[in-house]
């Protein structure tokens, strides 16, 4: 049967269009390939949010064109528990690489894949909203809302919203957390390193960003609604108390927005159809692991695809990035749970902050853990 596309993928966010790019600089015609998207280009261009891209990931990026960009380098990353002894320090350079990970905006990103994909000749619909599809033996059948059709063999599922908008999936758990995000600035910055501050609520993390921070504040919906609500000093302030001095004093913030932290993961396929990213797995932010895990799906995806789009490659992807994903979930649930499982002086929290100083101390373990954010799991 004749379909409009061999392959249609829902949502043009990084991931999606990283797999369209993959696909054509892996052979497959772009012709053969569509890309729909809710949002217009423009809007996605001016999103402002600050975003982690890991060494690993920008190699990714940069085999399509879209590498680099503005962003800022991650060189070193300090890891510490609130009110405990015991820290470990992960530096790129005793990697011999030239950086651990990257700070930009998810604009940029957004661009600077465009830049890169818009000569292809990838079929792309944005804005186009899908409201509904169907799967027959031979395709999927996708309904837009300006009354069209569009029919595919394949249908690959990558935009997957926010965790307090999801279907529930298999895997799922709700971290009774929220995170706050803002941009602040410090008196005493220290270059290219970036900060993951575990406390008795969860995750504070600290991103170098051009000449600032950006802010990722984990904790319980409660807490967070009172630092909204703070006056800016108040808030630089707080802030201070539960971060510390390492970057001697906050001095500002910008606008500080929220959302809801959840685990929401299921490798989900049919015989037509498959979902990667941010779809198929929505993880918590501590050690900013999301965008890159779904990167790593399009990889994968694309390099099978490009070989043969048959249906059974769905399967055989899913089983190909059990062991990657498996291993990221793994890691960025038990940061999120275990190291806000008691508060402040409690012995459990004693003896894992004790633990940071083991990693440290214990180079194996200490490049396990560099590799995995780096490079995710690789059997």
């Amino acid at each position: 049967m004749h379909h409009d596309f061999a392959i249609a993928i829902c949502g043009a966010g990084p991931v999606g269009i990283a797999l369209a790019a993959l696909l054509v600089k892996r052979g497959v015609a772009p012709t053969r390939i569509a890309l729909i998207d809710a949002r217009a280009l423009d809007v996605a261009i001016r999103d402002p949010r600050s975003i982690a891209i890991s060494h690993g990931s920008a190699q990714i990026l940069q085999t399509l064109g879209a590498w680099p960009i503005g962003a800022t380098t991650i060189k070193e990353i300090h890891v510490s528990r609130r009110a405990h002894f015991g820290r470990t320090l992960i530096k790129a350079d005793a990697y011999a690489l030239p950086a651990l990970g990257y700070v930009t905006r998810y604009g940029a990103l957004a661009n600077g894949l465009h830049t890169a994909a818009s000569p292809l000749g990838i079929h792309i619909l944005r804005p186009a909203t899908i409201t509904g599809s169907s799967e027959g033996a031979d395709g999927v059948s996708i309904q837009l809302d300006d009354g069209g059709t569009i029919t595919a063999a394949l249908m690959v599922q990558a935009e997957g919203g926010v965790f307090s908008e999801q279907d529930t999936k298999a895997r799922r758990h709700d971290y009774a957390q929220t995170a706050l995000v803002a941009n602040v600035q410090v008196s005493a910055a220290v270059s290219a390193r970036a900060y993951e501050r575990f406390t008795e609520e969860g995750p504070l993390a600290l991103l170098p960003q051009d000449e600032a921070y950006a802010l990722v504040w984990c904790a319980r919906a409660a807490t967070i609604e009172k630092l909204i609500a703070l006056p800016d000093a108040e808030f630089l302030l707080e802030l201070g108390r539960v971060f510390g001095a390492r970057l001697g004093h906050f001095t500002s913030v910008s606008k500080r927005n929220t959302y809801v932290l959840g685990l929401n993961a299921e490798a989900k396929f049919t015989a037509r159809t498959v979902a990667i990213g941010n779809a198929a797995q929505t993880l918590h932010p501590v050690a900013g692991q999301g965008l890159n895990l779904g990167l790593r799906d399009a990889l994968v995806l694309a390099s099978l695809l490009a070989r043969d789009m048959s249906p059974a490659t769905l399967a055989q992807f899913v089983a190909t990035r059990r062991a990657d994903r498996g291993m990221t979930i793994r890691l960025t649930d038990s940061m999120a749970r275990v190291f806000a499982s008691a508060g402040d002086g409690a012995l459990s929290q004693t003896l894992l902050g004790a633990s940071l100083s083991m990693v440290d101390l214990f180079k194996p373990a200490k490049r396990a853990l560099a590799e995995q954010m780096m490079f995710g799991w690789r059997a």
